[in-house]
């Protein structure tokens, strides 16, 4: 009897130990870490422009291992920042995840609403609480890291880097790890009770190095000689902006170590902030054990100073020909980190872009192209259209993202028809010779543009925060700001063409000429790593790239 209840638990040990290794050899293959690059303002040609002298480790590594997107464009309007990096990491479009700008204006009470900021949390790690009052709040749909994060019962570990909040919250979600921005007033990255109490010990001693201030500690100089940048305009354009103290935008700039002592912010326009970004991806790693186990983690990277010049230079600067020839080299020495810390073949990144970038103003007019400034005074000039028409002031309360907010509560309270009112501002404005399109937002379904640009109009109205007229303009036409360096926001191809580019763990290698939205990115994530797909997603996977 002893003999065959032994024999039994043997054989049901055994099958047990089968279900169990059966159990292990089924778990699911997923690379140990995902790292996003959105390169800030970065056009999709200047990964070609600038190609003959990028290094071979850097871009060259990215287009010529991974898998090239060479036709993605954003599918909405306006294109900035915080929209850009909502929609990648959500895989949807401002009408639904809500955040309809950097800025937008508060329908009811005619405010500035910044996108990030939370006045019931507190700063972290600074005492400015302009800085640090920040969190996702306003965020509606998950991001393709809140869904990590749920997928693995919140064992993956998310992070969110960046010179910018906006940048660093939006990507990361409504519950990472962290999230974490630079503080001008004191020169360290911080974050917000949202995320925290206190600073983890591994930021501390990160800010501890003073890593900004060694950085700019012997100026900023052209990394080449200057005569090889051929590619750019000469070094002391008119359109160009100036840094800091320099009184002419030219190189080198000596005066940059001084500079940054009396303000911090001017590290965001040189290459330093984005080798500075990347220093503290790295300290994200090493300090949060990214990548350690096969729990797959996600970092998110903004690097942002490519912006900041873009605004500063204009995309035809040596400034910015610079700051992306440094960011290069940067690339190059991240991955070599990632291949000895996580593994070559360990880890999966994607290389893209929040938006593009216009040519200058002044670059256009100097070489006869089409350009111009487009809506100088405008809210005055609009107001004064409708009291000539309607007899009441400031029926304009604010005009952000290209869209003219109506103020609906002082016509409802004169009776005013806002319908009719909206549609006599939309005919006024269509007879203005630099206005390509303007439309009734709630009307646009009907209105006579073409596509895509409106099915980008329908996708960037948020109907709850975004305005009520949306004004198109002419090519290449800057707002008035932009006197000097450049802007973005529209719909054309030099803000609406990003790159995109997958390497590592899972992803093939190659390139497309397929047509492909920037929202696709996110669903493409969420079908490598076998996750739900973001809660407001409208992409579809990218499955070219899929699979080795």
């Amino acid at each position: 009897m002893f003999r065959k209840f032994h024999i039994i638990g043997l054989v049901a040990l055994s099958a047990l130990s089968l279900n169990a290794q059966k159990i292990k050899n089924t778990q699911l293959a997923r690379p140990k870490l995902v790292v996003g690059l959105v390169v800030d303002q970065m056009r999709w040609d200047y990964l070609y422009r600038f190609y003959g002298k990028y290094g071979e480790d850097g871009f060259k590594r990215l287009l010529n291992k991974g898998y090239s997107l060479n036709n993605v464009h954003i599918n909405y309007v306006p294109t900035v920042t915080a929209l850009g990096h909502t929609s990648i990491y959500t895989g949807s479009v401002p009408a639904i995840h809500g955040i309809a700008g950097n800025d937008w204006t508060d329908r009811t009470t005619g405010k500035n609403v910044y996108c990030t900021t939370d006045e019931s949390v507190q700063p972290v790690g600074t005492t400015n609480t302009k800085v640090g009052s920040h969190s996702p709040k306003n965020l509606w749909s998950t991001t393709v890291t809140d869904e990590l994060r749920l997928a693995t019962n919140f064992q993956a570990k998310v992070v969110g880097v960046s010179l910018k909040d906006r940048a660093s919250i939006l990507p990361a979600g409504h519950n990472p790890n962290g999230a974490y921005w630079f503080d001008d007033s004191n020169g360290n990255f911080v974050t917000s009770s949202y995320y925290m109490k206190d600073l983890p010990q591994w930021m501390k001693n990160f800010n501890a190095q003073n890593l900004p201030e060694k950085l700019v500690a012997n100026g900023w100089n052209t990394l080449l000689p200057i005569s090889e940048y051929t590619e750019s305009s000469p070094d002391n354009s008119s359109w160009e902006g100036l840094l800091g103290s320099a009184v002419t935008p030219t190189f080198p700039y000596s005066n940059l170590a001084k500079d940054y002592q009396t303000k911090k912010d001017n590290i965001r326009y040189t290459p330093f902030g984005n080798t500075l970004t990347l220093k503290l991806a790295e300290a994200s790693i090493e300090g949060e054990d990214l990548g350690k186990d096969q729990i797959t983690d996600f970092l998110a990277v903004n690097l942002a100073s490519t912006d900041y010049a873009g605004h500063k230079f204009g995309p035809n600067s040596i400034e910015v020909e610079d700051v992306y020839l440094r960011l290069d080299r940067d690339l190059a020495d991240f991955f070599k980190y990632l291949d000895a810390k996580i593994g070559k073949d360990q880890y999966t990144v994607f290389l893209s872009a929040d938006h593009g970038g216009a040519h200058a103003e002044g670059f256009m007019e100097a070489h006869k192209m089409a350009t111009g400034f487009f809506g100088e005074n405008a809210e005055k000039t609009l107001n004064t259209l409708l009291n000539t028409k309607y007899k009441y002031d400031k029926l304009v309360m604010g005009i952000d993202n290209y869209q003219i907010y109506l103020d609906q509560n002082y016509m409802k309270a004169n009776n005013l028809n806002s319908t009719e009112v909206a549609d006599y501002l939309v005919d006024e404005l269509n007879k203005d010779q630099t206005v390509l399109f303007a439309v009734n937002l709630k009307k646009v379904g009907e209105a006579p543009i073409p596509e895509p640009l409106k099915t980008r109009v329908i996708n960037g109205y948020n109907w709850q925060r975004s305005g009520d007229i949306q004004l198109i303009s002419h090519d290449s036409m800057l707002p008035p700001y932009s006197k000097t360096g450049t802007t973005h926001s529209v719909w054309n191809s030099y803000d609406s063409h990003i790159p995109l580019i997958f390497m590592g763990w899972g992803i093939k290698n190659g390139e497309s000429n397929k047509d492909y939205n920037m929202t696709d990115i996110a669903p493409t994530l969420s079908s490598l790593l076998k996750i739900q797909f973001p809660s407001g997603n409208i992409g579809n996977p990218i499955v070219e790239v899929l699979g080795k």
